[in-house]
């Protein structure tokens, strides 16, 4: 599936968007991107994220996101809302204000969190002003 490269960090049903596109597409984005399966494992990192963090896919692929590539997410802010979402089966689709301060000097950023019932894998978005 081709995903716009224009596609607005707070489209509507982006999470449906993104579990169909392929990881091409995703490296068109304007924002990071970080699909993570039930385990916490990430299994799609965009070109934007890895130039963003400094963080080659390779060295992120099969890591677990909260432990090993973010750990400063794991936490009720954001870690536990997915938790929680799968827990009880239903819809996340939350934007917050936060800060990223791992590996980096903090960073303010708004963090998209996105996860359907049954779908493959959640999602963390990154928009970096």
């Amino acid at each position: 599936m081709t995903l716009p490269a224009e596609t607005p960090f707070d489209q509507p049903d982006l999470a449906a968007l993104l579990e169909h596109s392929d990881a091409e597409a995703l490296d068109t984005l304007g924002f990071g991107v970080i699909g993570f399966d039930d385990d916490g494992r990430v299994q799609r990192y965009n070109a934007f994220e890895s130039q963003a963090a400094g963080l080659r896919a390779a060295r992120v692929l099969g890591q677990d996101l909260f432990l090993a590539v973010a750990p400063c997410m794991n936490n009720f802010m954001v870690a536990q809302r997915f938790a929680d979402a799968r827990t009880e089966g239903v819809p996340l689709d939350d934007t917050i204000n936060y800060v990223l301060t791992l590996r980096m000097r903090p960073t303010k950023v708004k963090l998209r969190l996105l996860y359907l019932p049954g779908a493959t894998l959640g999602y963390v978005l990154v928009q970096r002003p």
